[in-house]
C-alpha cells in the first residue's frame, strides 16, 4: 500500500493535469460553437488544443516513470513525441497571426527536429535515457531549442509586420505570448532542472492558446469596426451628394454656359473635383491630411459662392495644416453652416469663417457662421437641421483620432462648430 504522502502527491498531480485538460476541453467547445471566428482559424485552434492535450497527457506518465525508474523505451518514446510536437505548436500559432503561405516553410524545420529526436531510439547523438541516472543530452541535444528559437523569431516578425495597424492591446497579447514561452523554456532548462508533473513550457502553451483565442476575437472586433466605419463613410458621402445640390450646381453651370463660358468651365472643373473628393474619401479607411480635407471643403464652398452670387462670403484663417483628421469631416460641417446657417437668414446671405489653430496639446478647427442659429437646448441635432449627420462625424472623430466635435449656437446670432484633435493621437 502506498504511503499517504505519495498518495497526496499523486492526487495533487492528477488534479493539476485535470485542471489544464478541462481548460483545453472548454476552449475546444467554445471554439466549436463560436460563429465569430473563421472556419480556418477554428480548425487551427482545434489542432492547437488537441496537441496541447496530448502533451499534457504525456507529461504525467513521463514524470511517474522518471520517479519510478525503468521503462526506458516508453520514456524515450514520450520524450521524442514531446520534443517533436512543441515546435509544431509555434507554427500553428503562426497561422493565427498571418496567412498560410508565409508559414508553410516552417514545417521543414519541424520535420528536421522530429527526425533528429527519433535518432534517440538507436543512437545517443540527440539524447539518451539511462534507467537509473535519467536524461542525458547528446551533441544535438539542443536541436529542439535552436529550431524553436528560429520559429519564435519568425512568429515575432510575423506578429509585428503582418499587423502593423493592430491595437496596442493586440500587440501586447502577441508579444506577451512570446515572452511567456521563452520564460517557460528558461525555467524548465535552467531553474527546475528535473522532471515535474507538467512542464512550465506546456503550461505556457495552455495560456498561449487562451490568449490567442482572445486575440482572434479582438481581430473580429477590429474588422467589425472597420466595416461600420466603411458603412458610415458611405452614408456620409451619399448624404452629401443630395439631388438638390446636384441639380442646383448643374443649373448654375448651364446658365453660366450662356452668360459666362469661362466661369462655366471653372465651375465644371470644381464640380468634378468635388465629386472626385467624395469618392476618394469613401475609399480612405484611416485619417487623411488636413490640407486634403480643406481643399475638398474649399471646392464645395466655391461652388456655393457661384450659386448664390455674392450672398455667401467665405473666410479662411488657417494657421496650421500639419495634422490629420477623418475624411468627410470638415466639409459636411461647412455645408451645414451654409444650408442651415447662412441660408436661414431672411435675405439668404451671410459669412462662413473656417479657422485652424495649433495649441501645445491639440489642434483646433472652428467653422463659424452668422446665420439663423438654433436653440441648443431643444434638439439641436435633429435630422432636419443636420442632414449629413453630426453624430456620424462625431463618432468618426472619436474612433479614428480621439477627437471631439462641439456645437455652440444662439438663435439669430449664428453657430460655431469646434473640432478638437489631441496631438497625442495625431502622433501615433
Amino acid at each position: 500500500m502506498l504511503p499517504g504522502r505519495i498518495v497526496r502527491e499523486m492526487m495533487t498531480e492528477i488534479l493539476l493535469i485535470l485542471l489544464l485538460a478541462l481548460l483545453m476541453i472548454g476552449l475546444a467547445f467554445i471554439v466549436l460553437v463560436d460563429r465569430y471566428i473563421s472556419k480556418e482559424h477554428r480548425k487551427v485552434m482545434l489542432m492547437i488544443v488537441a496537441l496541447i492535450l496530448s502533451l499534457i497527457a504525456c507529461d504525467w506518465p513521463s514524470y511517474r516513470l522518471y520517479v519510478d525508474g525503468g521503462r526506458v523505451f516508453i520514456r524515450t518514446l514520450l520524450a521524442v513525441y514531446a520534443y517533436s510536437i512543441r515546435p509544431a505548436l509555434l507554427v500553428l500559432f503562426g497561422y493565427i497571426v498571418t496567412r498560410r503561405r508565409k508559414v508553410k516553410p516552417a514545417w521543414i524545420l519541424v520535420g528536421i527536429n522530429a527526425l533528429v529526436h527519433m535518432t534517440a531510439f538507436f543512437s545517443d547523438i540527440c539524447f539518451t535515457i539511462d534507467p537509473v541516472l535519467g536524461y542525458f543530452r547528446g551533441p544535438l541535444g539542443f536541436t529542439s531549442h535552436v529550431i524553436s528559437a528560429l520559429l519564435l523569431a519568425q512568429l515575432t516578425w510575423l506578429s509585428l509586420s503582418e499587423y502593423r495597424d493592430v491595437t496596442r492591446l493586440e500587440q501586447n497579447i502577441s508579444l506577451s505570448n512570446l515572452i511567456l514561452i521563452v520564460a517557460a523554456v528558461a525555467i524548465d532548462s535552467f531553474v527546475i532542472r528535473y522532471a515535474v508533473p507538467v512542464s512550465c513550457l506546456d503550461v505556457s502553451m495552455v495560456l498561449c492558446a487562451l490568449f490567442y483565442y482572445i486575440w482572434l476575437h479582438l481581430q473580429f472586433v477590429r474588422e467589425h469596426e472597420r466595416a461600420l466605419m466603411a458603412d458610415q463613410r458611405m452614408q456620409v458621402m451619399l448624404s452629401q451628394i443630395q439631388p438638390h445640390f446636384l441639380y442646383n450646381t448643374l443649373a448654375v453651370i448651364q446658365n453660366l454656359c450662356h452668360t459666362d463660358p469661362p466661369q462655366a468651365e471653372a465651375a465644371t472643373v470644381r464640380f468634378a473635383r468635388y465629386l472626385r473628393g467624395n469618392m476618394d474619401s469613401l475609399l480612405s479607411e484611416g485619417t487623411i491630411p488636413f490640407e486634403r480635407e480643406l481643399e475638398h471643403t474649399r471646392e464645395y464652398l466655391e461652388l456655393e459662392k457661384m450659386r448664390f452670387r455674392g450672398k455667401l462670403e467665405v473666410r479662411l484663417e488657417i494657421e496650421c495644416t500639419d495634422f490629420e483628421l477623418p475624411p468627410l469631416t470638415l466639409q459636411p460641417i461647412a455645408e451645414n453652416a451654409v444650408r442651415h446657417g447662412v441660408r436661414g437668414n431672411p435675405d439668404g446671405s451671410g459669412t462662413v469663417v473656417i479657422t485652424a489653430r495649433e495649441y501645445p496639446d491639440r489642434y483646433k478647427i472652428t467653422v463659424t457662421d452668422n446665420g439663423a442659429g438654433f436653440d441648443t437646448s431643444s434638439a439641436p441635432e435633429s435630422e432636419e437641421r443636420t442632414h449629413i449627420g453630426i453624430q456620424n462625424v462625431r463618432q468618426r472623430l472619436a474612433a479614428l483620432c480621439r477627437g471631439t466635435l462641439e456645437l455652440q449656437s444662439s438663435v439669430g446670432e449664428g453657430t460655431t462648430a469646434v473640432i478638437t484633435l489631441p496631438k497625442e493621437a495625431n502622433a501615433e
